[in-house]
């Protein structure tokens, strides 16, 4: 296995100039009065939280931004865009962050390698993958048997979205090395552009990607990789084991927030959803935004609580492992804490 951690340190500094480019700070609604003998006022803590991508795919955390849920919790919360699982941990790592919100396959590749303060996962918000198969054409009976012999444009190796495309080909009897041929070498985010100059047979997408291409008539989505996946925990929020430490109020308030956030996408539908968080995306109309949050909404992306259950973190190792990505299976207990999540969902 890789040596993850170095990289992770390694790029701190390269991160934070990168970090700056997608912030979103969100003004407090003013200090939050507690019930103390005294009364006292207590000024909103500042946290910065590192994402590992900005999309639509994440709608319940923009809505409690949206809603003014964090300010509520007493949490004046600036939003950060990593660009990147490895970009997320190093934020989180060199505590230019002090919440990630990532892969959890991040935090146990770190752990896995050493790291003392490792980084830990108090709350999961996506239950499925978020990506797309598209094809050239319209395939209504498509089957993954279709992808032999043809060139896919996938993910970043050891990341989340090529090792569940590639745990998918494998439970359906495919071989990833030798049945069809996997492009790997495309950054992230730019596998559209390229499929739609007419590079691949087949591309494997996150919204808008897919609903992008379908619009501009260059691709079909033909198959759901979160339908076909299952239930993974797919993304989760983070931060490292000292500041949960010291800092439990915080995690608590954070963890509320985003909760009533999960109720609020729970209890609406994606029109109303889409309303909400359009202010995130000013880049994309509101149509294009419905039409995302109900393909994920339909395909039941998000949990109705946080808590990041021992059955989902196994089935986690078994994708890594799968993707031989992991040597040895690390302790849930070391990596994962429901207390937060418990409290919230009561």
């Amino acid at each position: 296995m890789k040596k993850r951690i170095l990289a992770y340190l390694g790029a701190a500094v390269l991160s934070l100039s990168m970090l700056a480019g997608c912030s979103q700070d969100k003004e407090s609604a003013g200090p939050e009065s507690t019930s103390t003998e005294q009364a006292e006022e207590k000024e909103p803590v500042k946290v910065t939280l590192n994402e590992v991508a900005h999309s639509i795919f994440y709608a319940p955390m923009y809505v409690a931004i949206e809603e003014g849920y964090f300010e509520e919790e007493g949490i004046d919360l600036e939003l950060v865009c990593g660009f990147g699982a490895d970009k997320t941990m190093t934020a989180v790592i060199s505590g230019e962050a002090e919440i990630g919100f990532m892969g959890s396959e991040a935090s146990i590749y770190t752990y896995a390698e050493g790291a003392t303060d490792y980084v830990v996962n108090f709350a999961q918000l996506t239950q499925r993958a978020g990506n797309f198969l598209v094809a050239r054409e319209e395939m209504p009976d498509f089957t993954w048997e279709d992808l032999k012999g043809h060139l896919v444009l996938g993910g970043r190796k050891g990341g989340m979205p090529e090792m569940v495309f590639e745990y998918i080909l494998k439970e359906n009897g495919i071989d990833p090395e030798t049945d069809l041929e996997i492009n790997q070498n495309i950054d992230f985010g730019s596998t559209a552009a390229a499929f739609a100059e007419d590079q691949g047979d087949f591309t494997v997408e996150f919204e808008p990607g897919a609903t992008t291409l379908e619009s501009e008539g260059k691709g079909y989505v033909v198959a759901s990789l979160g339908e076909d996946s299952g239930y993974v925990p797919y993304t989760a929020f983070s931060a490292k084991q000292s500041y949960i430490d010291e800092n439990p109020d915080v995690i608590q308030g954070f963890t509320n927030a985003l909760q009533k956030g999960m109720n609020f996408v729970q209890s609406h539908t994606p029109e109303e959803i889409a309303a909400v968080i359009e202010p995130q995306f000013p880049e994309t109309d509101l149509e294009t935004i419905t039409t995302i949050v109900t393909r994920y909404y339909d395909q039941d992306t998000w949990k109705s609580d946080l808590i990041f259950e021992e059955s989902s973190f196994d089935l986690l190792q078994d994708i890594l492992e799968s993707a031989d990505e992991l040597d040895e299976r690390v302790p849930y207990e070391d990596l994962v804490t429901t207390e937060f999540a418990e409290k919230a969902a009561q």
